[in-house]
């Protein structure tokens, strides 16, 4: 249940409403619009009388919340949500790319990465430094020593970066270098991992799973926020389906279906979602038509020697063109580059 406050309620009549709200054993979770604020009452406390509720001073009607993604839902908050991180706003009128290679492989490879998506444009630097493989004798990272080259490099050229934890025990040092955190598609459902970064407070963005349905990604984002971390990215970046020709099947549709489900910005990942580097410019235009907040998209300087899907990875020249191609698609959405 929601509980809209009337017009002008004074922050007395908040704070009483708030522990009425607490005395029942539920947790109360603000949500302060320019006009009204609206309280999302959660938890498995006593049962409250909503007509009680109702007489209360300063209250202008409770709306039950039928989804059982509370916090995640444009019921509890009905206005689009933003993530700011140093000056890039995720959700607003501008597009934000996150942009840059599936693994750091050294810091030569990464700064050169780098300082390309940078210049075409980019607004984040992604870059692995653990990596979940399907196989265990694949290249798994470079993990503490990645992590440390990404923020030598960011230093260098004064770009925020994302990059992936896969494990709760990593959440703190992950923290200390990245100024996003990636939940993988694999790791949608490691619930311990969704609580750790949930506390973290640090912005996160949620991969969708392989098989996952997008009611079972909201709920993943609700472990999230109900610790209070309200910084949260959604990203669909293609699922299982029979089709074998692509690497996954880009569910362009879930963005628009997400658009009416949630206030959270979401992000796609053209790369994952097709695994070929030249289907990952028609997706990506698909994805901004369709009402996406921004991209994630892999550049390596020469793909051909990548240790991690090279295969999708696109070259700087190819992302160049990519981020002059996307700007008149921006345009006619009304959004910007």
């Amino acid at each position: 249940m929601i509980v809209v406050m009337k017009q002008g309620a004074s922050s007395t009549q908040i704070s009483n409403v708030v522990a009425r709200i607490e005395q029942s054993g539920c947790s109360a979770h603000l949500s302060e619009g320019e006009e009204r604020t609206i309280i999302g009452i959660i938890g498995n406390g006593r049962p409250l009388d909503h007509e009680q509720i109702e007489r209360m001073s300063g209250v202008e009607r409770t709306v039950p919340i039928l989804r059982p993604f509370k916090l995640a839902s444009r019921e509890f908050h009905p206005h689009n949500s933003v993530v700011k991180i140093n000056g890039c706003v995720i959700g607003g009128e501008q597009l934000i790319v996150m942009a840059g290679p599936c693994a750091i492989e050294s810091k030569a490879q990464l700064g050169e990465a780098a300082r390309a998506v940078k210049e075409a444009g980019a607004h984040v630097l992604r870059g692995g430094a653990f990596k979940p493989r399907t196989s265990p004798y694949s290249f798994q990272g470079l993990g503490e020593e990645g992590l440390r080259i990404m923020a030598d490099v960011r230093q260098e050229i004064d770009l925020p970066v994302i990059t992936e934890v896969t494990a709760p025990d990593l959440v703190p040092l992950v923290t200390t270098f990245a100024n996003i955190l990636q939940i993988g598609a694999r790791n949608m459902h490691n619930y311990a991992l969704l609580h750790a970064v949930g506390e973290s407070q640090r912005p996160v963005l949620l991969k969708r799973g392989m098989m996952s349905t997008i009611e079972e990604l909201l709920m993943a984002a609700e472990y999230i926020l109900s610790h209070g971390n309200s910084n949260v990215i959604l990203c669909e970046r293609g699922i299982r389906t029979f089709e074998t020709y692509t690497r996954n099947t880009l569910d362009i549709s879930a963005v628009p279906v997400l658009k009416e489900l949630t206030h959270l910005p979401i992000v796609v990942d053209p790369s994952h979602g097709t695994g070929k580097w030249s289907l990952v410019e028609p997706m990506a235009k698909a994805a901004i038509a369709a009402g996406a907040d921004g991209l994630i998209i892999e550049v390596h300087p020469r793909p051909e020697e990548a240790l991690s899907d090279g295969g999708q990875s696109l070259k700087p020249d190819r992302f160049a063109d990519l981020m002059a191609n996307l700007a008149p698609i921006a345009q006619a959405v009304g959004r910007t580059l």
